[in-house]
């Protein structure tokens, strides 16, 4: 009897942490916007928006390039800057393919030198 009612106690409990993870998890993502432009039926950019206030803001970019076989070569990511009103690159990750495996390289903007900057220690290949 004892065990039965530690497991009812213990499957309230679980349920209200997922219920309340899920509910948070909502909260998150529920003040950005996705508006994806595709050509093609292929997805070539995505602007994020914030909702602040009722307001809708500029808050990333992703602009994509493909292959002639429709794998993505190139996600290049943009955050808003307000002062200036401009998109700033941010990060840039190239992907090249062979016939065994995919690499991975990560770039981040470096705004003194003006150009991307390869992360070595995030490049990764995998075998497909």
């Amino acid at each position: 009897m004892k065990a039965m009612n530690f497991i009812k106690t213990l499957l309230v409990i679980v349920t209200v942490f997922i219920a309340n993870a899920t509910i948070s998890a909502a909260k998150l993502n529920n003040n950005l916007i996705y508006n994806a432009e595709e050509i093609d039926g292929v997805k070539v950019a995505e602007t994020v928006y914030k909702m602040d206030n009722n307001l809708l803001t500029k808050y990333m970019k992703y602009n994509y390039k493909y292959n002639e076989n429709n794998q993505m070569t190139e996600n290049l990511s943009q955050k808003w800057n307000a002062e200036n009103n401009c998109w700033v690159n941010d990060l840039k990750i190239c992907y090249t393919y062979d016939s065994k495996s995919i690499t991975t390289e990560y770039y981040k903007w470096n705004s003194k030198k003006g150009e991307f900057i390869l992360i070595p220690d995030m490049t990764v290949t995998m075998d497909k």
